[in-house]
């Protein structure tokens, strides 16, 4: 309150908090706060005058105590307002405040002002000041100072005069009627006291203004003598007004009406005394009833207000609130001293529910620090006397019946409210008329409806026959897509399609129907078969088959409204579904859903995004629509939530159902998708069963929103309400819905054909943006798969079989072969896990096949621990391929001299290498995982090369020393001698040990004792292994000091050295398989 310059006095101090009540007992100030002006009754001269009598009342009392009350005089001008009166009172009050708070002067408590517009910025916590010192006030009327902890008002404010309008209109009893009505009649110029008592009873918050009562506030002296000059029309007998009988008389202005026995006028008029010290009332107070104070005051009210002998209640307020002050200063000095030296501020309690004598009467002060009191009643005579009619308490809130037999205008009792309505006999004629054509056309409409009903009851339902439908295949006439891999090929539902009258169209089955339809059926079938939007799909009749009953809809070329969101390939979000694609999506839905509601189906039941289908013009359709006695409603996300806790349907629910869709439609994420939820019965769960502090509802983020979207988000927002009540129907969705595309429109300043180029040169943009896509996405496919086929076939191979398709089989007449096996691998896999294996064969052949690479060799295949490598062919190269091999095999042999076994350290890994050359043929065998093989008698001689062999050996026949005598290469080898092979016969064969001019850091291979010693510890050698790791692992686990852990270790490495076989003492160095004798 205040306007403008409420924010001007906003100070935010703290007085009287830092120090304790002694500094104000040590003077025992009172400081008085009020106008300086000679015009109001409780003007700062008066006020002074009235103080001062009660201080000498008081220092009487004191007497030898000699802790007289002192006062000061603070008063505020308001010459410098444009405001006069209390209207320009909002500072003055705060900034003499402010000045006693700084120069430490505020007292022990605080009297005056008067004006509300004052008090209002000294008491309230939030905008005024944070007074600890207790306020009296023989004022502060309005709603705006009421239950304020520090104020205490010694007049009755404004909510005892509503509380008493209150329930004086709700009492009946001898002398009146309940009332419900009431003009309550504003003057533009009042006092302050009626100023608040007026606007407490036009008030939004006040309780008289919020009750049942019908009420209507008059501003003008015109508009109330219209509703006095009409007493047929009028809403009510009973006008409130406030201020002295001269006012009223102004009010009335001579008018015949005003003074009828039929209104009743409620003069607010409390402080007057006229009513009890003259009797002899005037003419136009006979129908008048007034609510003053009671007869209690020791004075007589003066009128004139310069004088100084003149009282009046609000003087007589302030006495006697020195004399309260002074009472509660003396009980305050008889406590201990030490208890007054502690003491803040004076406790409000003490003028809380209190009652004192004063030179009013008797003060009650309630809980709140407000005055009750026993308003006076009065009524006029018939011989124009004053008399009073009945009292009003209230503390009590009780009306008391004094003159239960009154002598006054109105007869033996008040009139009612309303004005008695005679009816007219053309009025009577008038409405029997009406009524009587509205019956007619009730009973007309009824028989209508019921023909109808059994016109369509009688008509019988027939099914298309089954040879006018063709049904398709399933990959006919598939969504319009340009994705890649269409999700849809992999759901487990099958859609029929089939062609109907040169349209496609779609089956739908009606499960728990075998097509002998009810009546009930029958009707919904009927009135589905009659719709024809273009929003909504058409139904064409049903057609029963092997399998069931299915209803003929038309088909949606691009699939359902939830595959086309889900498929931003096709429709990206930039470029094609942008902003106003999206409301021009939710608008066909509300379309659709609005023409449905106002036909015979008048509900849907199960709207979600499934059954919203777009046709190939972009334009979305709903179906599966009606059959509400044949298809049962769904329960899923888009069930509206007191659906889902009471099974049923209703429009509403399908608003709600619209508001789910809406939410995909513009994020494009899963249905009903949050950020704190992602499981499907969660969600369902929330929504069916909320918690008692919030709904449960998707997301949207609303920070992020700009401004064009957060009124579509609130549009969204206010559909799925949890009170299907608040939620719009779909003709003020559509509504908007519409406007909001309008205005998108307008803003691009384009017409429908300029907006429809506009998207097919953004979707042609896309087109090829997603063609250079796709061919960089092919070309990189087909570079992994040559990759793929060049590591499984030879290179020439695979471009065979790119060109033609077959490679036909080739004779070689001279080639290499490499095999090799691992010594001892049986004895391994038997104490190693199956992943340990597969470990150690990774390890070895990642090794050969890196070597592999550096020379012109191509592996043929790997079976267990045999490892298959030839050279000249499929690409022939002269002697080269013996060269080749020998070199390969050479560096193979020197990796295995320092490959370790991860675990199994320690033990060695031994392998035998036979190499032979020879002709063979090859070529490529099998279609799923083909494979080139070799054929010939070569293969099994360089098998057995490698069989009868020797570990960390390199075998090689005669046939491939010759080739490589032939070229410049100067190989190392010697003479081996007659060796037996199976199928062969006795073959010279040789070792091959290095090549001249390179050096390769070849394992000594073992001796034929030692290997054959070797073999038959070898199981005990990986049993020791074994049995060391696992100690170790257990002493790692131990916690032992430094000292201990270093003699465990010399400890195990002694008995290690004694435990282990002679003819291993040299190989327990780091290089193991090197260093054998």
């Amino acid at each position: 309150m205040g306007g403008g310059g409420a924010w001007l006095c906003v100070l935010v101090l703290v007085a009287g908090r830092c120090r304790a009540i002694k500094d104000c007992l040590d003077g025992i100030q009172i400081n008085v706060i009020e106008m300086d002006d000679d015009e109001f009754p409780w003007s700062l001269k008066l006020v002074e005058h009235a103080v001062r009598e009660a201080i000498e009342q008081d220092s009487l009392i004191n007497g030898p105590l000699g802790t007289n009350l002192t006062a000061n005089f603070r008063g505020f001008n308001l010459q410098h307002y444009n405001r006069k009166g209390c209207g320009g009172s909002t500072c003055g009050g705060v900034e003499i405040v402010k000045n006693l708070t700084n120069s430490g002067e505020v007292g022990c408590a605080l009297l005056g002002p008067t004006c509300t517009y004052a008090t209002f910025h000294m008491v309230d916590a939030e905008v005024g000041l944070k007074l600890a010192k207790p306020i009296i006030s023989a004022g502060s009327f309005g709603l705006s100072c009421d239950y304020k902890p520090n104020l205490q008002r010694l007049l009755p404010p404004a909510r005892k005069i509503f509380s008493f309008f209150t329930r004086f209109w709700e009492t009946s009893n001898q002398i009146k009627d309940e009332w419900k009505t009431v003009f309550v009649y504003k003057k533009q110029t009042n006092t302050e006291d009626c100023f608040w008592y007026i606007n407490a009873l036009d008030a939004g918050s006040a309780h008289f203004s919020i009750t049942h009562f019908q009420r209507k506030l008059l501003r003008k002296p015109e508009e109330l003598k219209k509703e006095l000059s009409s007493p047929r029309s009028r809403s009510s007998n009973l006008f409130i007004v406030c201020g002295s009988p001269n006012d009223l008389l102004e009010v009335k202005n001579g008018s015949v009406e005003a003074d009828s026995k039929e209104v009743v006028f409620i003069l607010i008029d409390l402080y007057n005394d006229n009513y009890y010290t003259n009797q002899t009332s005037m003419p136009h107070m006979k129908n008048v009833l007034v609510l003053t104070m009671p007869q209690t005051r020791n004075y007589t009210v003066g009128t004139v207000v310069a004088e100084n002998t003149t009282m009046n209640d609000y003087m007589a307020a302030y006495h006697d609130s020195v004399l309260l002050l002074g009472d509660i200063m003396r009980d305050i000095w008889k406590k201990p001293h030490l208890e007054v030296q502690q003491t803040e501020s004076i406790n409000v309690n003490y003028f809380r529910n209190i009652s004192f004598n004063g030179s009013a009467g008797i003060y009650k002060l309630d809980v709140h620090g407000d005055r009750d009191v026993i308003f006076s009643i009065i009524y006029t005579t018939s011989n124009n006397k004053y008399k009073m009619l009945c009292t009003f308490d209230t503390e009590n809130n009780q009306t008391r019946v004094v003159d239960s037999n009154p002598s006054f205008i109105w007869g033996k009792k008040l009139p009612r409210d309303r004005p008695d309505q005679d009816i007219k006999w053309h009025t009577i004629i008038v409405i029997v008329l009406a009524v009587t054509v509205v019956v007619v056309a009730t009973i007309a409409f009824i028989f209508y409806r019921q023909n109808r009903r059994d016109r369509l009851i009688r008509k019988r339902w027939s099914h298309i026959p089954m040879d006018r439908i063709s049904l398709l295949e399933q990959n006919e006439h598939n969504v319009i897509s340009l994705k890649i891999d269409d999700e849809r090929k992999h759901k487990k539902y099958k859609i029929r399609r089939g062609l109907y009258d040169k349209k496609i169209v779609i089956l739908k089955e009606l499960k728990h129907s075998d097509g002998n339809f009810s009546e009930s059926q029958r009707i919904d079938l009927n009135s589905l078969l009659r719709i024809d939007y273009y929003n909504l799909t058409k139904f064409y009749g049903t057609v029963r088959y092997e399998q069931g009953v299915f209803g003929v809809f038309d088909y949606g070329e691009r699939g359902s409204l939830r595959y086309v969101l889900n498929d931003k390939v096709s429709y990206p979000e930039e470029t094609f579904m942008d902003w106003e694609f999206k409301i021009s999506v939710m608008y066909d839905i509300t379309k659709g859903m609005s023409y449905l509601h106002a036909s015979d189906i008048e509900v849907h039941g199960r709207l979600k995004s499934t059954n919203c289908v777009v046709d190939n013009r972009m334009v979305v359709k709903i179906t599966d629509f009606g059959c509400n006695t044949i298809l049962n409603p769904s329960r899923d996300l888009w069930t509206a939530p007191e659906h889902l806790r009471k099974q049923g349907i209703s429009q509403k629910g399908d608003v709600y159902s619209f508001a789910v869709i809406a939410q995909e439609i513009i994020l494009r994420k899963s249905t009903y998708y949050t950020e704190c939820c992602s499981d499907h019965a969660e969600k369902l769960s929330k929504i069916q069963y909320p918690s008692i502090m919030s709904y449960f509802r998707p997301h949207f983020n609303f920070k992020t929103t700009s401004e064009k979207e957060l009124e579509v988000y609130m549009l969204i927002k206010t559909c799925w309400d949890e009170d299907p009540e608040k939620r719009p129907d779909f003709k003020k969705v559509e509504f908007c819905l519409g406007k909001i595309r309008s205005n998108l429109h307008n803003q691009v300043n384009e017409s429908y054909m300029d907006n429809l180029i506009r998207r097919l040169q953004m979707y042609s943009k896309n087109l090829e943006h997603l063609v250079e896509e796709r061919t960089a996405l092919y070309k990189a496919e087909r570079d992994r798969a040559d990759f793929l086929n060049s590591m499984l076939l030879p290179g020439p191979v695979v471009k065979s079989l790119k060109e033609t398709g077959v490679v036909e089989p080739e004779l070689y007449d001279e080639v290499t072969v490499y095999f090799s096996d691992i010594v001892g691998f049986t004895t391994l896999c038997l104490y190693s896990t199956p992943m340990e294996v597969v470990d150690m064969l990774n390890d070895i052949y990642k090794g050969f096949d890196s070597i592999v690479d550096h020379h012109d060799v191509y592996k043929v295949e790997t079976i267990g621990d045999a490892y298959m490598v030839a050279s000249g062919l499929p690409k022939r190269n002269g002697n080269r391929h013996a060269v080749d091999i020998c070199r390969m095999a050479l560096d193979i042999l020197a990796f295995m001299g320092t490959f370790q076994l991860r675990h199994l350290p320690g033990i060695p890994v031994w392998i035998r290498i036979g190499v032979h050359s020879g002709p063979c043929a090859a070529g490529v065998v099998g279609v799923k995982m083909p494979r080139y093989c070799l054929f010939g008698d070569m293969v099994n001689t360089a098998s057995r090369m490698e069989s009868t062999g020797h570990p960390l050996r390199i075998h090689v026949s005669q046939p491939t020393i010759h080739i490589l005598q032939r070229t410049d290469c100067k190989f190392e080898y010697e003479m081996r001698g007659e060796v037996y092979l199976k199928g062969k016969g006795t073959e010279t064969t040789y070792w091959l040990t290095g090549e001249t001019g390179k050096e390769y850091d070849l394992p000594t291979p073992p001796t034929t004792e030692n290997f054959q010693r070797l073999q038959q510890d070898l199981a005990q050698m990986i049993i020791e292994c074994l049995d060391r790791r696992s100690r170790e692992s257990i002493r790692k686990r131990k916690t032992l000091s430094m000292r201990e852990r270093k003699v465990e270790m010399n400890e195990q490495d002694r008995e290690g050295e004694s435990d282990a076989p002679e003819y291993l003492q040299v190989a327990m160095v780091e290089n193991t398989l090197s260093t054998f004798l």
